[in-house]
């Protein structure tokens, strides 16, 4: 009877097809299908949003809030579903006709995966899966009832007949259609129940039409980064499994998965919902090969086994480590990632030299195998101009020139690894991916700095460097390859105008490169995913104006494009910040939710290095978000911060911020980034050390008190 049965029933209703307005009920296979029909048109839409106007609003991991609105004809409807309890959803919506309310219709299709029928009783839409019921209810009586074998045939009968037409009414079909228009129901409810009875079943979708309370607003920031992750998370039905795709817009097969992108996605999902975060994971490791890389793409068309993508899901699952305490993420991944590691040396490093070069290996039949593109592909950046001077050698299958960008990512691939290593236990491993580690720093940061132009740079095996550069210049701050002087002649890099410095930034392309006039993908456009790995570098750098800097202009970057719009973009003009100036970019992809990942992580953040950071700022609450001690809440503002844990207040810091914190019921520690007071809310520790020494706290109102000093770590003990 269940057709999916591993989707916890809080997830079960959720928006889960290649129809965004759609409500599936997963593991019966369930669906119900928002159509409207423009009389002006002649048209119907679905809501399938590489066909129809759609603006995706607010949206709840879990589905318990979706908003959308859909535009056809001029006329918009918008819609909004709530669950009052997992079993059970609540559905509304209001029109904005620009024709006759009477030739604009809203229709709720029901129907099933498996063809069961659908049968109207008692006023109720119902579908019988063995024992189990699913009944469909609306406030208002439809204007009639129809039979339909298939959406298809609905729509058909639309475009062909009108809304003037009765023949199709019927009280049993595999897909009814209750119709409304916009003149009798401007507005309307409908909620759907699933039960272990029918008479329950239709009681229950009739008790779910109650009004729900307000939803409550999270910050912004927040409140971004969840939508994106929960609009993309879909089903993907040829593999059984949940998955959040980089889009739900590009048609490029019933799935796809780029690897990098895949863990992106674990990343943001991981910020509210570990599970999901897990699930991302998974996905990201099934297309190992057994070469031992990740597969650069893999689609329900094609997969492109002969070339990988720079090695980023060891800093995303230590990342993902970090914020949830849960060593069984490391567990996951460690031996996969650690053989893929070792695969970019044995194939990729043709002279042995320490350093890789992109190529495309002898396996598979993927597109572009065995040329220079397919090459490329392999740093991500297709058509950089970093990659203008690179000759393919089908000799060695790679391009003449070590990749910066590539280099460093795979340095820190190494230092992740070791770190993983050193927390499972498995000290030969963590030894040996330190000390690759910092071989290749060393190697990156002698045999990759062009001291004529005092900048990291792509170079040519055999020769000197490529002309062109990128934000990838920054990347040995990410890696730690670059020493104090060569950052801070990056830094002057950093903010020159004619390169990567201006009103948004940052340019893939260095301003005075020929390139950054064409405005076409790598080539002078803003991604996303660069300005979050150079941000990252900078906090380790220890530039934490820069990176605020950059930090806050990546958040100006996406609320342009963001607020009022809802386009959440793959690149960015790094002239205007617009998101669609031109067509190579996607409204709606999962990376542009690293830009308000960012910003939230100016206030909260787990750091790679240094755990969890936070630093007073602007006003603003965040949370609440997975950490390793519950749900935790910070808010923020110029003079101090709060932490609470699964609801409770237990920590106020004034002044500067804290990293390296640590917050268990027996051991609560931080370290003073600046001068600050911590006042814990909570009894009295039996042992409170300041830099190792013992020390006592200042009785304050609420709680006790620790004056701290920059770079001093408090540690407090309890039973």
């Amino acid at each position: 009877m269940l057709r999916h049965i591993t989707i916890p029933p809080e997830r079960a209703w959720n928006s889960w097809s290649d129809r965004p307005g759609e409500m599936v009920f997963l593991p019966l296979g369930l669906r119900v299908t928002p159509i409207l029909y423009s009389s002006r048109l002649r048209q119907t839409a679905r809501m399938e949003p590489r066909r129809d106007a759609m603006r995706l609003g607010r949206h709840a991991i879990d589905g318990s809030l979706i908003e959308w609105e859909a535009d056809l004809a001029g006329t918009v409807v918008a819609f909004s579903t709530t669950k009052p309890d997992p079993f059970a959803f609540r559905g509304s919506w209001s029109g904005r006709p620009s024709e006759w309310g009477l030739r604009f219709w809203v229709t709720l299709a029901i129907h099933a995966e498996g063809g069961e029928t659908a049968r109207m009783v008692d006023g109720a839409a119902v579908i019988r899966f063995g024992d189990r019921h699913v009944a469909l209810v609306a406030d208002q009586a439809p204007v009639q009832v129809t039979g339909h074998e298939s959406l298809d045939a609905l729509c058909a009968e639309y475009e062909t007949h009108g809304y003037f037409h009765r023949d199709s009414r019927a009280e049993a079909a595999p897909v009814l259609a209750l119709r409304f228009n916009l003149e009798m129901m401007r507005s309307g409810a409908y909620a759907a129940a699933v039960a272990d009875d029918e008479a329950l079943a239709i009681a229950q979708a009739r008790a779910a039409l109650a009004p729900p309370a307000p939803a409550t607003a999270l910050d912004p920031a927040c409140e971004a980064i969840r939508d994106i992750v929960a609009w993309n998370t879909v089903w993907d039905g040829a593999n059984a499994r949940p998955y959040t795709a980089v889009t739900r817009i590009w048609n490029l097969g019933d799935w796809a998965v780029w690897h990098n992108d895949q863990t992106y996605a674990a990343l943001l999902a991981g910020v509210f919902d570990m599970q999901l975060a897990r699930e991302n994971l998974a996905v990201a490791l099934s297309h190992a090969t057994p070469q031992g890389n990740f597969a650069c793409i893999a689609t329900s068309r094609d997969t492109w086994v002969d070339r990988s993508q720079p090695p980023l899901g060891s800093l995303i699952a230590w990342t993902l480590y970090q914020r949830s305490g849960e060593r069984s993420v490391l567990e996951q991944v460690f031996d996969t990632m650690a053989r893929n590691h070792r695969w970019w040396r044995r194939m990729r490093d043709p002279e042995g030299t320490g350093l890789v070069s992109c190529g495309t290996s002898d396996v598979g039949e993927a597109l572009y195998k065995g040329t220079a593109f397919g090459a490329r592909n392999e740093t991500g950046m297709d058509n950089s101009a970093t990659h203008d001077e690179a000759v393919y050698d089908p000799e060695t299958r790679t391009l003449s020139t070590w990749d910066l960008g590539l280099n460093c990512v795979l340095a820190l691939d190494a230092e992740m690894l070791a770190r993983m290593a050193e927390v499972l236990g498995r000290r030969e491993e963590a030894a040996e991916f330190a000390a690759l580690a910092e071989r290749h720093r060393a190697l990156i940061r002698s045999e990759l700095w062009d001291d004529g132009r005092k900048i990291f740079a792509n170079r040519q095996r055999r020769g000197g460097f490529v002309r062109s550069v990128s934000p990838t210049s920054f990347y040995p701050l990410l890696c730690g390859a670059a020493d104090a002087a060569q950052t801070a002649h990056l830094m002057r890099h950093l903010a020159d105008p004619a390169t990567f410095a201006g009103d948004w930034v940052l340019p893939n392309a260095t301003r005075d490169d020929p390139a950054f006039a064409e405005n076409v993908y790598w080539r002078g456009r803003i991604w996303p995913n660069v300005n979050y790995l150079v941000w990252l570098g900078l906090r380790r750098a220890g530039r934490a104006a820069e990176a605020k800097a950059l930090a806050d202009r990546s958040a100006a970057l996406f609320r342009k494009n963001w607020e009022g719009r809802r386009i959440a973009a793959e690149n960015y003009s790094a002239v205007t910040g617009e998101a669609m100036d031109q067509g190579d970019t996607d409204p709606f992809y999962i990376w542009a939710a690293l830009l308000p990942l960012m910003e939230m992580g100016e206030t909260a953040d787990f750091d790679p290095w240094r755990g969890l950071v936070l630093q007073p700022g602007a006003q603003r609450r965040i949370g609440p978000m997975v950490s390793p001690w519950g749900a935790m809440t910070v808010a923020s503002s110029e003079q101090g911060l709060s932490v609470a844990l699964d609801g409770r207040e237990l920590l106020l810091v004034e002044g500067g911020g804290i990293d390296s914190v640590i917050l268990r019921g027996d051991h609560v520690s931080a370290r003073a980034a600046a001068p600050c007071r911590i006042t814990l809310r909570r009894e009295a520790p039996v042992l409170a050390l300041c830099d190792g020494a013992a020390i006592r706290a200042q009785a304050v109102a609420g709680g006790q008190a620790f004056d701290l000093t920059e770079g001093q770590r408090l540690d407090l003990w309890f039973r």
